[in-house]
């Protein structure tokens, strides 16, 4: 690092001429990226994927979101005495956006498609799988059975899943302005750090961050598809993270400048040891996020490549920009200097002091705390957001409440659809018609020999509840054919989704624990901190999905604030997400305390100072740092869609859980009380890791 350092200084023109030429080309970058973005949710090599793809061969249109058209005649009349304007109007929506397939009562002659007061019907739309974020055939469809059915005296309205869980928003969240609110709220906090016109400059390194990294993903967009989620976790999490680790990189330059070094040589010693912890904290995010990567879904693959990105780019820039401008500027903008750094912080030097003396007693109360937490999570239910946690106001919502109160239901909204031989379509319609739970199978469609039947539940299909549901009817459709027979639509994808993500997920946690485990080795030159860092981790995050699973799926507080009910499920691409990111965000903190832990062991080996000292450096940095991600986690919990918003809190209250229950209060308790044994690293295996050992410490050299 002391090398890089006085390199990075002597050529800092070079280098910030560089991270200004990729700034400005980043600005270029982001303009151009979001209409290379796409929404890819398939499953490859999965049954439900295999039969989507032979739906949209053979009929144009597949199940990823289906539409539902609604009609509802005058009071005092029935649908049947309208029979041939309600199929003029549903075929003049149809004629809208010929691209869709639909099913309707004029089509199949179900009586599932009339409700119980005879009053409503309603059609099914299918379109193709969309190309990109934004409107989709609602635009076309919506109108023109409005239009028709303005003119025939009746009431009209369309909806779907994907409409009630945009929140009526079909323009989608935009990025810009959450970016801008987050760091709105960094700015807050860092002009409280630094008190001085040096809080502007970890926002200058989060820019040249985040617009790099647009740039390599723009590059990456040209040879593999990029999940339109990529930008929101790009700029936000891009946003908190390059300031948390300009925070640090800034802080402890100040803290040397205090105690009378002069700039470059400040910078240096920064550098060697801020700088190492912002090392070893960007490769743990990075290695975390490797989580992602080894998913064989393209939605969370892409997401895991542009969040690698992240944290590689974002420790780049500053262990190369920061030093450069603060060897050049840095003390010009370090003004007025209101907060001194030449001692460390009383309130929390108290705060460790108080720790260390009743270090039993604070271990005992966040292990409580950390239970209570962990409690709900056993409740956890992966699937999809119940249709009534969506949208609360607005048309779809308005269509969805006409089917309920009606007595058909939401099911329509998550139809199954199987693909099966045309010869058998009649047998596998009343098969799965008898299945309990059903509320209507029919013959949506016939091209060539190939069927397809649309099976309608009473519920929807959204999580592991359903799963008998599913098992029912995929078994009564193959009983009834003699062919092959596949299943797609809601249910059988979140089947499907369950396998391929979390059928081996547990080893690939366990793979990314070890790794991070034998580089914590390295950095901490320890056994035991690495050790209870990644075990700490673990119980931080059963906590926040606990909290998750509290909050979301069963609701307490969750209508309050957001106007959302329970979810009765988490979306399944929500926890490995949410585990991927936090598992390596959350280790940020547990490197930048430890590491200066480390520090002030090997200048006293006493470990209570080194405790003490360590959270007096570090404590209103880690706080600060937590303030700024949350600020950015809840800019993207303003977004309308409810699973946005599932994501955004969970990361955004995770970290906050893990910088104060854990690293303010468990992990210094932990420390004072393992005492001589954190430092320990036998001979053998720092020659194997190519450190320096670090003997056992005698009982009396230690005041523990």
């Amino acid at each position: 690092m002391e090398r890089l350092a006085r390199l990075v200084m002597h050529h800092r023109r070079i280098v910030s001429a560089f991270w200004i030429s990729m700034l400005l080309i980043g600005g270029f970058s982001a303009s151009q990226l979001t209409d290379r973005l796409t929404i890819d949710f398939s499953l490859p090599g999965q049954p439900s994927d295999d039969a989507e793809k032979q739906l949209v061969k053979e009929f144009g249109a597949g199940s990823f979101d289906t539409y539902v058209g609604v009609l509802t005649v005058p009071e005092g009349q029935t649908v049947d005495e309208h029979q041939s304007d309600i199929a003029a109007a549903f075929k003049a929506a149809h004629e809208s956006a010929p691209e869709t397939r639909m099913v309707d009562f004029a089509s199949t002659s179900d009586p599932g498609f009339i409700s119980d007061d005879k009053r409503t019907t309603y059609a099914l739309f299918q379109a193709p799988f969309p190309e990109s974020f934004g409107p989709g055939v609602e635009v076309e469809i919506e109108p023109a059975l409005e239009k028709a059915a303005s003119s025939a005296g009746f009431e009209s309205g369309l909806t779907s899943y994907n409409m009630l869980a945009a929140g009526g928003d079909s323009e989608g969240p935009s990025v810009l302005l959450e970016t801008l609110f987050g760091a709105a709220g960094a700015l807050l906090v860092l002009i409280f750090v630094f008190a001085s016109f040096l809080a502007l400059l970890p926002l200058v390194i989060a820019a040249v961050s985040i617009l790099t990294t647009f740039t390599l993903v723009l590059i990456l967009s040209t040879f593999s598809d990029v999940s339109f989620v990529v930008q929101f976790l790009i700029a936000l999490v891009g946003l908190g993270v390059a300031i948390d680790y300009s925070l640090l990189l800034v802080s402890r330059w100040r803290e040397e400048r205090a105690h009378g070094r002069d700039n470059e040589e400040a910078v240096v010693i920064a550098m060697k040891t801020a700088g190492h912890a912002v090392f070893a904290s960007g490769v743990t995010v990075a290695i975390s996020l490797i989580a992602l990567i080894v998913v064989p879904v393209p939605l969370i693959r892409s997401m895991g490549i542009g969040g690698i990105l992240i944290p590689l780019v974002s420790t780049a820039v500053v262990l190369t920009l920061v030093p450069a401008l603060l060897s050049s500027i840095g003390p010009k903008i370090d003004w007025p200097r209101v907060r001194k750094e030449g001692t460390a912080s009383k309130g929390w030097t108290a705060w460790a002091r108080m720790i260390v003396k009743h270090r039993t007693i604070a271990v005992a109360a966040a292990l409580v705390m950390l239970v209570l937490l962990i409690i709900p999570v056993f409740s956890l239910k992966i699937g999809q957001a119940d249709v009534e946690s969506l949208a609360s106001a607005g048309q779809p919502h308005e269509t969805a409440q006409t089917l309920r109160s009606t007595g058909i239901g939401t099911g329509v909204l998550t139809p199954m659809e199987i693909i099966a031989p045309a010869s058998d379509a009649e047998a596998i319609a009343a098969a799965t018609r008898a299945v309990d739970g059903v509320h209507m199978s029919v013959i949506g469609g016939i091209n060539g020999d190939i069927a397809v039947i649309d099976v309608i539940p009473e519920k929807e299909t959204v999580d592991s509840t359903a799963n008998p549901l599913v098992d029912g009817v995929r078994d009564a459709a193959e009983g009834a054919s003699s062919g092959e027979v596949g299943m797609t639509g809601a249910g059988p994808v979140v089947q499907d989704y369950f396998t391929a993500v979390y059928e081996k997920f547990p080893y690939v946690l366990a793979l990314i624990a070890l790794i991070t485990f034998i580089l914590l080795v390295r950095t901490f030159r320890s056994i035991l901190l690495p050790l209870k860092a990644v075990l700490l981790n673990l119980i931080s995050l059963a906590a926040v999905f606990g909290g998750v699973v509290y909050f979301w799926q069963q609701g307490h507080g969750s209508d309050a604030i957001f106007a959302v009910s329970p979810t009765g499920a988490i979306t399944f691409w929500l926890p490995v997400l949410i585990f991927a990111f936090l598992f390596g965000l959350s280790m940020d903190y547990e490197v930048f305390i430890l590491a200066r832990m480390r520090e002030e062991y090997d200048a006293t080996g006493d470990t209570n100072t080194a405790v003490i000292t360590g959270i007096g450096r570090t404590g209103r940095l880690v706080t600060s740092a937590a303030l700024i991600l949350f600020f950015a986690f809840a800019a993207l919990a303003s977004s309308p869609g409810v699973d946005i918003k599932v994501l955004g809190t969970a990361l955004g209250v995770g970290i906050l859980i893990d910088a104060t229950i854990v690293r303010a209060l468990l992990v210094p308790a932990l420390v004072s009380v393992l005492g001589r044994w954190n430092w320990w690293l036998p001979d053998w295996i720092a020659k194997l890791l190519r450190v320096e050992p670090s003997p056992l410490a005698p009982k009396e050299g230690l005041r523990t």
